[in-house]
């Protein structure tokens, strides 16, 4: 089978269809929060929620309800109580962090460990089920989506200001603790979008690694959102395709895919890599320009 029958022959199926046009979601979604939590240096707080949301997960299997419900609940749950915890408590956002997600993540394995037999369906939300997503599963998703996209764009410059400078913006009468448990609650509810494509083990990394990668190749914001997405979205893409060639998990082959364009452009790129060594030699041949300021990226 040559190489355009291999692209095609999957379009073919309805399932695959669904898969790659949530995965455009799913991606786009994590590549423009993920920029902010990347730039923020939240990248731990992804694990933790995905793990937090694991017991609304069991509970709403327990109770016959919708997963995403139960997911989402725990999860804004958690990211607005870290929030809450590290500024009530004045201890650092990483001890609420571990305390909160050592506790969730207990409780929902006390609350697995109560059903009886083997429990496929949430077993799926620790590996991801994206091949698997129905036609009811992709308007759910495309909902939630175009909500955290929407707050994102109504309040762009609140979050860009809290990002870069929080004690200017706090001092010029942004509620900055306001917009930070907004921007908890965005994250929350983007994880738990993104169980559906990896799962709750690793749903950090489709929040973080597009927008770090993005990170390598631009110092512009705009930019860095912009590569994030193309990143993610053409990661999900690769890695539904590899996941179908190889029946593999979909899950682990995007997450690989996103992890080998990171190391590519590390390698390569033209701010840490080879291009910015063979850059730096050049302008070291040639000295300073006038007018250049050395050392400014």
């Amino acid at each position: 089978m040559d190489l355009v029958n291999l692209l095609i022959a999957p379009l073919d199926l309805g399932f695959f269809v669904r898969a790659l046009a949530a995965g455009a979601l799913i991606g786009t979604v994590c590549a423009v929060v993920g920029t902010y939590v990347v730039l923020k240096g939240l990248a731990f707080i992804g694990d933790a929620v995905s793990h937090a949301a694991f017991p609304g997960v069991v509970a709403a299997f327990i109770l016959q309800g919708p997963y995403l419900v139960g997911a989402a609940i725990a999860a804004v749950t958690t990211a607005i109580g870290i929030g809450y915890v590290s500024r009530r408590a004045r201890i650092r956002v990483d001890t609420a962090i571990g305390v909160l997600f050592a506790g969730m993540f207990a409780l929902g394995i006390f609350m697995f460990s109560t059903i009886r037999g083997y429990v496929g369906d949430l077993f799926s939300f620790l590996f991801g089920y994206l091949l698997a997503i129905s036609p009811g599963d992709l308007v759910a998703l495309a909902i939630l989506s175009a909500i955290v996209l929407a707050i994102v764009a109504v309040f762009w410059k609140e979050l860009l200001y809290s990002t870069f400078d929080p004690l200017g913006a706090a001092a010029s009468g942004l509620p900055v603790e306001r917009v930070e448990y907004l921007f908890l609650a965005l994250i929350a509810v983007t994880i738990v979008i993104s169980l559906q494509a990896v799962g709750i083990i690793l749903v950090v990394a489709m929040l973080v690694t597009p927008a770090a990668t993005a990170q390598l190749l631009t110092v512009r914001f705009s930019a860095m959102m912009g590569i994030a997405i193309v990143v993610a979205v053409g990661s999900v893409i690769g890695g539904l395709y590899l996941s179908f060639w190889l029946d593999v998990a979909s899950g682990a082959t995007i997450v690989l895919v996103q992890t080998g364009l990171f190391l590519l452009t590390l390698a390569l790129g033209p701010r840490t890599g080879f291009l910015a060594r063979r850059h730096g030699r050049r302008r070291a041949g040639r000295g300073p320009r006038a007018g250049t300021i050395e050392g400014v990226a």
